[in-house]
């Protein structure tokens, strides 16, 4: 099946630098979402709200502090000899404690939103992974790993500092811009009207500047995602450049693309960097312009020293908040894009079980009923609860049919086409046709990875859309052309396909698929640890491997796509004895492109275009001349 191409976008400027923001769709639900998992921590809430409002307002109300002091104090003391400071050593005093008030309450809030913000991190990412533990196959299909990856990296990490930082920095700078603004106007409403003047010019300044910065920014994280790509391409292909000597043109393509990347990074860079200066030297020509206005105001009798001290205070602490609040509203949004992503992820249509017959152990009584027991017995059995509130017992045998089965993973073109077989207890079939046949579909809908709309599939007689999943695949098991192995010791890899196997199951299910010998000659035998999906082992050990962790499994019926693709002759002959042991008194599904593995299958089905074209064994094929005999004698091969 064909996967969509899902481009991975990932924000956020090199080395934590600005961002070109991604808006979200639908902010307000966005945040509802979320402020659910925050309101988790009302307490800790209601304090930084508390501890926020007076750090701002500490900044603020001990700026105004100058004007009495100034007024009361420093005024009155010119030409004086010996004044008397004890009012003025407790106005600052009184000065330094709201500062000091300050400083408690912008540390208390910073640390709580730490905790606040790892916290629901933590709450997000579970639920996103338990999420996906519920997610059908198709959803892993239509996705790139990549996307999926980048929600728990980069839309977690965005939306951690946005938490921590951004959000309680972007209410304290507006609290602090609502705070000055109000004590200019009481100061000075005269020097107010210069102040509005200028803050239109800041914000004029901003919106220019900071709409090119993150045009660019948006540009050079195209471009470091093509940069990226290649240098990936290029590694994984390095044999393929040194054999047809292009090292000359990979070098020649990487400098164009590093080019480009260098010109997007030093235009944004650039837009980013100029930003600060100009609001700040905007913010000096405020405060020049301020001071000169004040000064003739104060020579015409309109305002005292005291006053023009406290606004030109105010006057430098107005510019560096509305700058602040410019760029952390950037990352606000920014983060709840990645919110917004994180939360569709969570509103995916989990996997749909509808399935109420289960798979219990069980034993058979003296007068040969099929008993329920608690206990691992060998035996299993489907219980089966009927509408009348009885219950009958079905012995696992792993006979499995299909009947006028259609299926397509799109609904406008169909993969499978009315398709009827039948696999008895005990038998060996064998799939075998081009790519897109049909062959590995044929073994996903007896998984149930996914539904069948027409038709349907009888295990032991029982419909298994009646089945409960799990219990399914726990009859089950899978050995994948494409092995994954998992970090952790030899002895874990091969548990992986039961839990509770004893260590002696374990090297039993090992010799019966011969990877026995290889493991015994690895450094620490079966405590070996793997890294890397198995990159210390050959591909044919790990192959060995995954056979031998579903022989562990000792399940009813086996499924082997391509189980031998990935092992040489010699190596695929030493397990064949071990395989025919495991396949003795199992239902078995093979899928193979070398077909002297299907020889000794019960019954081998030709697949093309979604059909059965032809059946039965080897034999018999091979006396009809068609299209496995062809396929055999090599008249026609397997694309």
């Amino acid at each position: 099946m064909a996967k969509e191409r899902v481009t991975e976008v990932r924000h956020g400027g090199p080395g934590g630098g600005p961002r070109g923001f991604a808006k979200p769709k639908e902010t307000s639900k966005t945040l509802k979402r979320l402020l659910k998992y925050i309101f988790e921590y009302k307490l800790h809430l209601i304090i930084i709200i508390i501890a926020i409002i007076g750090s701002s307002l500490s900044g603020v109300a001990g700026t105004y502090f100058l004007k009495p002091i100034i007024n009361n104090y420093v005024v009155p003391f010119i030409g004086k000899e010996n004044p008397d400071l004890s009012g003025f050593v407790r106005m600052i005093g009184v000065m330094s404690a709201v500062y000091i008030v300050g400083v408690i309450c912008s540390f208390t809030y910073n640390r709580l939103m730490l905790t606040i913000s790892t916290g629901t991190m933590r709450k997000i990412r579970v639920d996103m992974f338990k999420h996906l533990q519920n997610l059908p196959i198709k959803y892993y299909d239509t996705h790139t790993h990549g996307e999926i990856m980048s929600r728990f990296t980069n839309d977690t990490d965005t939306l951690r500092e946005m938490l921590s930082q951004g959000l309680p920095h972007f209410i304290s700078s507006a609290i602090t811009v609502a705070g000055v603004f109000i004590m200019m106007v009481v100061l000075s409403p005269i020097l107010t009207l210069l102040v509005i003047f200028m803050f239109s010019i800041m914000i004029f300044a901003i919106k220019k500047i900071g709409g090119k910065s993150s045009h660019y920014f948006k540009k050079q994280q195209k471009e470091l995602g093509s940069f990226n790509g290649y240098i990936e391409e290029m590694i994984e292909g390095q044999k393929v450049v040194k054999v047809f000597s292009h090292e000359e043109t990979v070098k020649e393509n990487f400098n164009e693309i590093n080019e480009r990347l260098r010109q997007a990074a030093s235009s944004a860079n650039t837009f980013a960097s100029i930003l600060m200066p100009i609001m700040g030297n905007l913010s000096y020509v405020h405060y020049a312009l301020t001071a000169t206005a004040g000064a003739v105001l104060a020579v015409a009798g309109y305002m005292d020293l005291g006053t023009i001290g406290s606004y030109l205070q105010y006057t430098r602490s107005f510019s560096q908040p509305i700058t602040q609040l410019s760029q952390q509203l950037n990352s606000v949004l920014t983060a709840l894009a990645g919110a917004e992503r994180i939360f569709n992820l969570l509103d995916e249509t989990p996997e749909v079980d509808n399935g109420y017959v289960t798979l219990v152990d069980a034993e058979i009584d003296d007068n040969g009923n099929i008993v329920e027991v608690s206990h691992r017995t060998g035996i299993w059995a489907w219980k089966h609860p009927h509408s009348d509130g009885t219950l009958t017992y079905t012995e696992v045998s792993g006979d499995v049919r299909f009947e006028d089965v259609t299926f397509g993973y799109d609904e406008n073109k169909t993969v499978l086409n009315s398709i009827n077989l039948f696999a008895k207890s005990g038998q060996k079939i064998a799939f075998v046709g081009s790519t897109g046949a049909g062959k590995t579909t044929i073994t996903n809908l007896i998984n149930r990875f996914y539904d069948v709309p027409d038709g349907k599939i009888l295990y032991d007689g029982i419909n298994i859309n009646k089945i409960k999943k799990d219990d399914l695949r726990r009859s089950l098991a899978m050995v994948l052309q494409e092995t994954h192995l998992f970090t952790g010791t030899i002895m874990e890899n091969i548990r992986y396909g039961k839990l509770d196997a004893t260590d002696e199951e374990v090297i039993e299910a090992a010799k019966l698929a011969n990877a026995h010998s290889f493991i015994q000659h690895m450094p620490e035998g079966y405590n070996t640890i793997l890294t890397s999906d198995g990159i210390n082992l050959s591909q044919g050990q790990r192959q060995l491997l995954a056979i031998a962790r579903a022989t562990v499994a000792d399940p009813p019926v086996l499924i082997l796509d391509e189980a031998t693709s990935s092992i040489d002759t010699r190596t695929e002959s030493l397990i064949e004895k071990g395989m025919n042991t495991l396949m003795k008194g199992r239902t078995v599904f093979v899928i193979a492109h070398r077909l002297s593995t299907v020889r000794n299958a019960n019954a081998i089905m030709v697949l093309e275009n979604g059909k059965i074209i032809e059946r039965g064994n080897h034999d018999d094929l091979i006396e009809q001349k068609g299209k496995y005999y062809q396929l055999y004698t090599g008249m026609f091969e397997l694309s």
